[in-house]
C-alpha cells in the first residue's frame, strides 16, 4: 500500500486490545475522492462469527468500506483493524480476509477444483491436505460432483460457488461479500441466500455483506447497518430496524412507512400525546425520546393499519387517521390501499383478502379511518 502508514494513536490501540470479541473494527475511517467524501468518519465493529450487511442506495459508501476492509482502497482517515491488530497500512495478501465479487474471476483454463485450489497451492501445502480441504469445501457449496468441469461449462449461480468455496478453503478471518448475488435471477437469488446463510453458520466465521437488496439483506445478516450519504444511520438486526426504525431514511429504506407530522403535547407516565392534523394519537414513551413542543414524524407500517368505514367510529384503545381512499387495488392475496390523509399524506396500507369483497366496499372516494394499535407505532426526528 502506497503513501505514509496511519499509525493507531496509543489510547485508541488500548481499546482495540480490550475489545477481542470484535473481528473487525473501524475507527473514525473517511474515504475521500478529490471533493467528495465516500466514507464520512465512520466507526463500526463487527463481532467474530456474524453475519453483517451494509445496506444502502449507490453511492452511499457500503461497497467502498468494504474494499477498505478489504486493503484494496487506502483510507484518507482513521485506523482498521482485524482480531485487535491494525492493518491499516496492510496489503491485501497479508491482511486474513478473503472477498468474493460480483464478477465471478475464476481462472477459465482450471477445473473447478483446481480454481479452489488455487490459494492453498501457492501457500506450498501437502498435496494430500489441499485435496482434502477443497473436496470438504466443494461440498460444503454442494459442488462436489462437478469439480473437474470448467467454468464455462457451469451456469451462473454455480459459478458464484465456486467463488465462494475458492475464499472459505483458506479459512480467512472473515469473508467480504461485494455484492455477490447481484448478477442472478430472482428465483436462484433467493435460493443462495438461503445458502449463505447456512454456509455462514455452519463454518462460523465473519460474514460481511455489501448489498441494495433491503430483503437480501433482512433474510440473512444478524446485524444490518443502514448507509447513507457515507454514514451510518442506524445498524440492528433486521426486526430492530423494521420495527423501530431512527430515521426517515431508514424507515422508508426498509420497506414502506407512512409518515405523519405532528407535535408532542405531553408525555405521561407511559404514553405520549402527540398532536396531528386529524387529532391526536397515542405513542408509548419508550418509543420516542423527545419531550412536548417537539416536532416528530410519527410512522405505521402498511400491515400493521386496519382500514374502515368512517362511519363505524374508532374502535377503544386504537389510533386513528381519517382519509379518503384514492386507489384500492387487488393483489390477490391483500388489497393495497392509497389513502389520502388530512395533512395531505399518501398512507398506504395493506390488508389481507379475507372475503374477495373488501375493494368493493373501501373502494376509491369512500371515507375511511386508518386504525392501529399504539404498539405499533415508532416515531422519528422531523426537521422543522
Amino acid at each position: 500500500m502506497e503513501g505514509t502508514p496511519i499509525a493507531a494513536p496509543e489510547g485508541e490501540r488500548v481499546a482495540a486490545d480490550r475489545a477481542p470479541e470484535a473481528d473487525i473494527r473501524l475507527e473514525g475511517v473517511t474515504k475521500r475522492f478529490g471533493e467528495m467524501v465516500a466514507v464520512d468518519d465512520l466507526t463500526l465493529s463487527i463481532e467474530r462469527g456474524a453475519f453483517y450487511a451494509l445496506l444502502g442506495p449507490s453511492g452511499c459508501g457500503k461497497t467502498t468500506t468494504l474494499r477498505m476492509i478489504g486493503g484494496f482502497e487506502d483510507p484518507s482517515e482513521g485506523i482498521i483493524y482485524l482480531g485487535g491488530q491494525a492493518v491499516t497500512d496492510l496489503p491485501p495478501y497479508k491482511r486474513d480476509v478473503n472477498t468474493v465479487f460480483q464478477s465471478y474471476a475464476l481462472f477459465p483454463h482450471l477445473s473447478v477444483e483446481r480454481n479452489v485450489a488455487f490459494g492453498l497451492e501457492r501457500k506450498r501445502l501437502s498435496k494430500s491436505e489441499v485435496a482434502t480441504r477443497v473436496a470438504e469445501t466443494l461440498d460444503m457449496v454442494q459442488m462436489g460432483g462437478l469439480a473437474k468441469r470448467r467454468p464455462a461449462q457451469l451456469s451462473g449461480g454455480q459459478q458464484q460457488r465456486v467463488a465462494l468455496a475458492r475464499a472459505l478453503v483458506n479459512r480467512p478471518r472473515a469473508l467480504l461479500l461485494d455484492e455477490p448475488l447481484g448478477a442472478l435471477d430472482l428465483r436462484l437469488r433467493k435460493q443462495l441466500q438461503i445458502e449463505l446463510k447456512r454456509i455462514q453458520q455452519e463454518v462460523g466465521i465473519t460474514f460481511v455483506h455489501v448489498t441494495h437488496d433491503q430483503e437480501e439483506a433482512m433474510s440473512m445478516a444478524d446485524t444490518i447497518a443502514v448507509m447513507n450519504h457515507g454514514r451510518i444511520e442506524q445498524a440492528g438486526s433486521a426486526e430492530e430496524l423494521y420495527e423501530r426504525p431512527r430515521t426517515a431514511f431508514v424507515a422508508n429504506f426498509l420497506g414502506v412507512s407512512n409518515l405523519v407530522d405532528g407535535k408532542v403535547l405531553e408525555r405521561g407516565v407511559e404514553m405520549a400525546t402527540v398532536e396531528t392534523d386529524d387529532g391526536t394519537v397515542q405513542i408509548p414513551c419508550a418509543r420516542m425520546a423527545e419531550g412536548a413542543g417537539d416536532a416528530v414524524r410519527i410512522g405505521v407500517r402498511p400491515e400493521k393499519i386496519d382500514l374502515i368505514a368512517a362511519a363505524d367510529g374508532v374502535p377503544p384503545g386504537r389510533n386513528a387517521l381519517h382519509g379518503t381512499v384514492a386507489v384500492a387495488s387487488f393483489l390477490g392475496v391483500s388489497i393495497q390501499y392509497l389513502v389520502t390523509a388530512p395533512g395531505g399524506e399518501e398512507l398506504t396500507v395493506i390488508s389481507p383478502n379475507r372475503d374477495g369483497q373488501q375493494a368493493r366496499s373501501l373502494g376509491p372516494g369512500q371515507d375511511v379511518l386508518l386504525t392501529w394499535d399504539p404498539q405499533h407505532t415508532f416515531v422519528v426526528a422531523r426537521d422543522v
